[in-house]
């Protein structure tokens, strides 16, 4: 068929395109306001007039530089604002991701070791503590972006897991998919917060880059032989983390560290004033390692008694 052929067949549908597309506004959650650009699909990936022949059709969104935003695919960006009408600027999450945490949750719980398997969980933990103690010692800012690149593996790996388990044995997961996902994307977003206060050093990053090696492959392996001592192994980790904020806490209210204002990232994720402090993203972050805590405990728990995950309704919800 010829490229005249083509046109002829393709211009009644581009035109009713062009026609019905259009600006549209709506209500978002708790008031943001999201505008959707128009859904046309080009023909092409590479958004320039060059590509078209044509100007580009609406109010196409663009980055710092000037560049267009492809909307290929026919899929627009979205321009979401606060209830303020400022720009929301996080691409990370949204703003019906964000939450208040519950911070009065018991920061000081531990689970006693009662069998084999939690002992060899607790000790396995506190020889992992030791060095990492010694290394850092009071410096809370470094400890803390390498304690959250650990913490974030087992919620992707256990979420990863029990996704193929459901998929392979045609099965629901009672929700635990979700709760283990929720757990590592959480973590994820402490780091995010801690690296706009501090950028980690290049021996820093290395360590970080052996470690998370290590630990991912040990901790998949664990969790294929034994997901209840995985979970064990979790609790007791996410308890070490709520005694390292406990820690940075005391040192921050003692004055040994200095309590500079919250970053933009974490007032619009935790719902914080705008005039919130380190101390007070330090405070909810141990109430989230807390909350994660008792997931994974009550995980293990289940599979104690002999059941499946799916038998007991996961405590989603929470972020």
């Amino acid at each position: 068929m010829s490229s005249r052929s083509i046109y002829r067949t393709l211009r009644p549908v581009l035109s009713s395109s062009v026609v019905s597309s259009g600006l549209g506004t709506g209500h978002g959650i708790n008031g943001h306001v999201i505008s959707h650009l128009p859904t046309i699909r080009f023909l092409s990936s590479d958004t320039s007039s060059s590509a078209t022949g044509n100007r580009l059709p609406g109010n196409p969104v663009r980055t710092a530089d000037g560049k267009v935003i492809s909307t290929y695919w026919g899929i627009p960006p979205t321009k979401i604002t606060k209830p303020d009408g400022s720009a929301w600027k996080w691409n990370c999450f949204q703003p019906w991701d964000s939450y208040k945490p519950d911070v009065s949750i018991d920061v000081t719980k531990h689970h006693k070791p009662a069998n084999f398997t939690d002992k060899f969980a607790y000790w396995t933990v506190q020889s992992l503590k030791i060095p990492v103690q010694l290394f850092f010692q009071r410096k809370h800012m470094c400890h803390a972006m390498l304690l959250e690149t650990v913490a974030a593996v087992p919620g992707m790996v256990g979420g990863m897991l029990l996704h193929l388990k459901s998929l392979r044995r045609f099965e629901h997961s009672g929700g635990w998919i979700k709760a283990l996902l929720e757990e590592a994307e959480n973590e994820r977003m402490h780091l995010m917060t801690f690296i706009e206060l501090s950028q980690p050093k290049w021996y820093e990053r290395a360590i970080v880059f052996a470690v998370q090696g290590v630990f991912f492959n040990a901790y998949f392996l664990s969790y294929v032989v034994s997901p209840k001592l995985a979970h064990r192994i979790t609790g007791y980790l996410e308890e070490e983390a709520v005694n390292s904020y406990t820690e940075f806490l005391n040192d921050i209210d003692a004055g040994k560290f200095k309590n500079s204002p919250a970053p933009a990232i974490a007032i619009d994720y935790w719902r914080l004033p705008k005039d919130a402090t380190l101390r007070d993203v330090v405070f909810v972050i141990r109430a989230d390692e807390a909350h994660h805590r008792d997931i994974n405990h009550y995980a293990s728990d289940i599979q104690f008694q002999g059941r499946e995950l799916k038998e007991a309704p996961a405590p989603i919800g929470y972020h």
